[in-house]
């Protein structure tokens, strides 16, 4: 019998499995992980910088281990279980800095620095965790984080990440079907969080900082991950914020979310509505995302 899995919108085929198989019996020392680089090498599954989708093979591995397709080797380590919805541990930080409440002519110049996988990644995610209402989770896939500082002060924290893989309102404002937006969702950033550190009294700083973003996050992204994005997008609390800063920035809001999450099962509502704005980052931004 013909045996065909999808995979992350990927077909993986018979002939695949058996190549699966015969990695296995060739490298009876290696591990789980070490088989999952070893699949990624011969299929040659990379992300679009280069990269090898290994995390993603091993959960592929782990689902043909299930159904009996194939047998991997025991795991060498067990990992202690999460509990359910538990986020990942951030140390909350107890650092401050000296009030700042002026213009933001006075305040300017601003330093951006791209801080993932830098000395300030950790002090990112400290600020994150202390002062924004939702905390700090740890993005999934493609992301950038950013501190902002102000002649050595810090003013500002800004996270971005893949996007969600379906939004209603920004689905039908870009007008790809489900086959397209599964190709090109990557072309998109998410805005995760966003955080004026709460000794910055500075009018208009966030639409300014929304400014810079819109020109300096799609080259890091494209530096860091080989390929552009062609639009930014984020969520606003209408019940905390009403979005003004991305107003000014000329943002566009689309409408609001379901109030479901992703795993939702019911149909039903079971998290607060929220407005969905968005940023076209050129003015041809449907046909190269809704491109074939």
């Amino acid at each position: 019998m013909v045996c065909e899995i999808r995979y992350r919108g990927r077909w993986i085929t018979e002939t695949e499995i058996e190549s699966v198989r015969k990695l296995i019996a060739e490298n009876p020392t290696a591990n789980r992980r070490q088989l999952s680089v070893l699949v990624c090498q011969a299929w040659n599954w990379t992300q679009a910088n280069g990269v090898l989708r290994d995390m993603v093979c091993r959960g592929l591995l782990l689902l043909l281990h299930r159904q009996g397709l194939i047998e991997l080797p025991p795991p060498r380590a067990k990992m202690p279980k999460r509990e359910p919805g538990r986020r990942k541990t951030v140390q909350r930080t107890f650092l401050t800095w000296d009030p700042i409440e002026t213009s933001l002519s006075n305040l300017r110049p601003l330093e951006f620095r791209q801080v993932r996988r830098t000395g300030e990644e950790g002090l990112c995610q400290s600020l994150i965790e202390t002062h924004h209402y939702l905390g700090y989770v740890q993005p999934v896939g493609e992301h950038l984080k950013y501190m902002i500082y102000a002649r050595g002060t810090p003013v500002a924290c800004m996270a971005w990440s893949s996007a969600p893989r379906h939004i209603g309102a920004r689905d039908r404002f870009i007008g790809w079907n489900q086959e397209v937006r599964r190709k090109h969702i990557h072309l998109l950033a998410y805005n995760t969080r966003f955080l004026i550190l709460p000794w910055v009294k500075v009018p208009h700083l966030a639409s300014h900082i929304l400014g810079w973003m819109a020109r300096g996050l799609p080259r890091e992204w494209e530096r860091i991950y080989n390929h552009p994005v062609y639009l930014l997008e984020t969520f606003v609390d209408t019940e905390r914020n009403k979005g003004t800063c991305y107003r000014a920035a000329n943002w566009i809001c689309l409408g609001k979310t379901t109030g479901r999450g992703k795993a939702d099962q019911t149909m039903k509502p079971n998290r607060s509505l929220k407005d969905v704005w968005v940023y076209p980052l050129c003015r041809d931004f449907r046909a190269r995302l809704c491109a074939p």
